[in-house]
């Protein structure tokens, strides 16, 4: 292959967004009508706005052309969800887009995503650019995918860049299907498009201030509740501003001032992230949430660590349970041997978190059936049972798991 080609334009040029329910009724009419797969993607502002919703909808579908939606002006876009029902939704990276995409009613029943066929082919990179510059050497303008999105009106060289984005995925969709029907692991790509197409949308997460940037310094478990309370408060304050939390409050200032448990304003200013610009008004609310976590009686404040489910981290098991960490060993050897045959990260061959749970509590008879049923009790798909079974099965066997 020669040079890759710089993609500058888009074939029909960039066309208008969609911000009206009329130009909405002849895009979902024009899709309607069109042929084959349609290519889907979304941008959102992360870092900038609250919450992950999508700023733009860019479609491109064979006889359709390519459309960018509004989602701002145009809420609902269920009527397009419809109206492709059934179609076979392109999409890169699909997990990222999916969640905010169904926020406006758009659901696929069936897809295909181009990241994760990269994988499974074995790409080293699965970027979308470098993607398309590997298989089809067209090179993607960089450079707009960490904007905020939620500027209005969205600037020309934005909307180039993401009518691009969607300009070749269907043609990379293609020459990833045959590469992955070359190497014989097509049916295992639908088997994992399926399980993304109809996994239910994701749980909120417990307690999801446990996830601030840096919590591992915080130890004391009144030092906790200042991390939730001022977590929390900083979270309605973005919420009603429709501003990114970090913007709000950084997660190294909440860690700071758990750790210092500031007794009153002047001391919380004196701190990294409290300093002088931010307003007296802003710095007594954060005392006040750091004020309300100290007057908590001891049988209100959090349990250090989360309630943890499943096997405890790998590093535990040697002093907890030699023979688990025996057969983890072998199990995770006999893994990455089978990932490099198949030239595959290892991830995509099995679940570690899978690879872990089987090991820590496995079968009471450990035969070929048992695994099986075990590794489709977490979630593994027909192919991965089929070639992780033979690995496990030595690897939770005496055979399989001699400590050295």
């Amino acid at each position: 292959m020669g040079a890759p080609t710089p993609l500058l334009e888009p074939r029909e040029g960039i066309p208008p967004v969609i911000a009206d329910e009329a130009a909405l009724a002849r895009v979902i009419a024009a899709f309607a009508a069109g042929s084959g797969p349609v290519a889907v993607d979304a941008e959102r502002a992360s870092g900038y706005r609250y919450g992950q919703r999508a700023y733009l909808v860019q479609l491109r579908r064979e006889g359709a052309g390519t459309a960018l939606i509004d989602p701002v002006a145009c809420p609902d876009l269920s009527g397009l969800g419809e109206a492709l029902s059934g179609v076979e939704w392109v999409l890169h990276a699909a997990t990222q887009d999916l969640p905010c995409l169904r926020e406006i009613g758009m659901v696929p029943s069936r897809l295909f995503d181009t990241e994760l066929a990269g994988r499974l082919a074995g790409f080293p990179r699965v970027g979308l650019g470098a993607m398309v510059e590997g298989v089809l050497g067209f090179v993607l303008e960089k450079g707009h995918s960490a904007v905020d999105w939620s500027t209005r009106p969205l600037p020309e060289p934005w909307l180039r860049y993401a009518a691009l984005d969607v300009e070749l995925l269907v043609d990379l969709r293609d020459a990833l299907e045959k590469e992955l029907d070359r190497q014989g692991k097509l049916e295992w790509a639908l088997q994992e498009f399926d399980a993304i197409a109809s996994a239910p949308p994701a749980e909120p997460r417990k307690d999801p201030w446990r996830r601030t940037s840096g919590m591992h310094k915080v130890r004391r478990r009144r030092q906790l509740a200042v991390v939730r309370e001022l977590w929390e408060t900083r979270d309605r304050i973005a919420q009603r501003r429709d501003v990114s939390p970090g913007k709000v409050l950084s997660d190294a200032a909440i860690v700071e001032a758990a750790l210092a448990l500031p007794g009153n304003v002047h001391a919380l200013a004196a701190l990294n992230g409290f300093g002088h610009r931010t307003g007296r008004r802003q710095l007594e609310q954060w005392q006040a949430a750091v004020d309300r976590a100290k007057a908590l009686p001891d049988s209100a404040l959090p349990q250090p660590g989360q309630p943890v489910t499943g096997p405890p981290p790998p590093r535990a098991w040697a002093d907890k349970d030699p023979a688990a960490a025996a057969r983890l060993s072998a199990a995770r050897a006999g893994v990455t041997a089978l990932a490099e045959r198949l030239n595959m990260p290892q991830e995509n061959v099995i679940s570690p978190d899978t690879v872990r749970r089987v090991c820590w509590e496995p079968p009471k008879t450990v035969d070929a059936r048992s695994v099986e049923l075990a590794l489709a009790g977490y979630g593994a798909r027909p192919w991965q049972v089929e070639l992780v079974t033979p690995v496990l099965v030595d690897a939770l066997s005496a055979k399989g798991a001699q400590t050295p």
